[in-house]
């Protein structure tokens, strides 16, 4: 017996396999059906729908045989694959030296004739095969080995299908989460920060009224600033709300840019004090990905690394590093740190850690998630890691554009 040589492409090739999550998976009708009918064109005791996993070979549909899997050293089918692009047929096991004391030539229900025809998927991956079994010598006309080419390509369509099915329904999934935190947060804008506004407003107003024969013209115009700002705020809700829905930052077209640069913008808008160090990455890498929205998870980053901080002099120190397809890096602050129980949930959408920031209130629980939609939507994943009244770290990659 030879067993079966290990395809050049098999990291890949098991790779596309597992991403079709089909292996263990119940009976169903559809592939017992194109079973059934394999064995009734070719005349044969036995067809299967075989995948070929690292050290075994899995039957989805079985026909004629009860057994579930054997180990993949004995596969018939671990050879087939060898060969994508051709019918693998052996017509008599035991005068093939491959085969010829395979341990499934001598078991109860011989393996003897064997043809397989491999299952390909749209780039060229060979799965498994779609074959047929007799415990007898035998051979197939060309007419029978065309139509197992024609199931085998049916098996295709089917296992394409239940990943477009299964794809659809994690898609469903995240939309119906992602809808129900858009539902959230027009909740707490609309609750937590409109109203607040409406009443400063109407407040103004009724001041501007009562006082009005006892005010000077510039505290007039005040009064009329305090209402003009609280109508831009208003309006700003908005359209973070609508920024929100759009999603505008992950479609923004890639840009080449060098990361200090980014992080010195980060730097004006935030208007950083004397008593903060921010210590850029020193080899200061040139990027290509997309700009705005990396600008985006640094600005909430080192926002919080600023609000969350009690000492004299705040410091925040930036690495970075890549490798073929990502871009790492890491921000550290000498800040509260976030306690342990609650380190799972930092990233929840409205989960704030039960501590005060420096100015003495209490965050939103908007921020962080914001971040880590915005790095896996980017191709990457982020983690923290802190120590009470000592420091924080957040670690993330995102993946680089091409």
């Amino acid at each position: 017996m030879i067993s079966a040589a290990i395809p050049i492409n098999e990291k890949f090739r098991l790779e596309a396999l597992r991403s079709l999550n089909i292996l263990d998976t119940e009976p169903e009708k559809e592939f017992d059906e194109i079973t059934a009918l394999a064995a009734l064109l070719c005349d044969t005791e036995v067809a299967l729908i075989s995948f070929v996993d690292k050290n075994r070979q899995w039957f989805k549909s079985k026909h004629g045989i009860t057994t579930c899997e054997t180990p993949k050293e004995f596969s018939f089918c671990a050879h087939a694959i060898l060969e994508p692009h051709e019918p693998f047929i052996v017509n008599d096991a035991r005068k093939d030296k491959r085969f010829h004391d395979n341990p499934l030539t001598e078991i109860e229900e011989l393996v003897i004739f064997y043809a397989g025809i491999p299952l390909i998927d749209k780039d060229g991956f060979a799965l498994g095969t779609l074959c047929v079994i007799d415990s007898k010598p035998k051979e197939l006309s060309q007419k029978q080995i065309d139509s197992l080419k024609a199931l085998a390509n049916q098996v295709m369509i089917l296992l394409e299908l239940n990943k477009k099915n299964n794809d659809l329904e994690k898609v469903q999934s995240k939309l119906k989460k992602r809808n129900e935190s858009l539902k959230d947060f027009a909740r707490v804008i609309s609750h937590d920060l409109k109203m607040p506004l409406a009443n400063i407003i109407t407040t103004t107003d009724l001041l501007k009224l009562l006082l009005n024969q006892k005010l000077d013209k510039e505290s007039l115009e005040y009064f009329e600033y305090i209402k003009t700002s609280s109508f831009s705020m208003s309006s700003y809700i908005n359209d973070v709300l609508d920024h929100y829905e759009s999603e505008t930052l992950i479609n923004n077209k890639p840009e080449e840019f060098h990361i200090n640069q980014l992080l010195q913008e980060i730097v004006d808008l935030l208007s950083i004090k004397p008593d903060f160090t921010i210590n850029f990455p020193k080899n200061d890498p040139l990027l290509t990905c997309n700009k705005l929205a990396l600008k985006q998870i640094f600005f909430n980053l080192i926002g919080n690394s600023i609000k969350y901080n009690d000492k004299d002099q705040i410091v925040i120190t930036i690495q970075s590093s890549e490798d073929d397809k990502f871009y790492y890096f890491r921000i550290t602050d000498n800040g509260m740190g976030i306690p342990n129980e609650e380190i799972d949930t930092i990233f929840e959408l409205f989960t704030t850690a039960n501590i005060l920031d420096r100015s003495g209130n209490k965050g939103n629980g908007i921020g962080l998630s914001t971040v880590k939609k915005l790095v896996e939507k980017l191709g990457g994943s982020i983690k923290v890691s802190s120590e009470e009244k000592v420091q924080t770290t957040f670690d993330f990659s995102i993946r680089k554009c091409t």
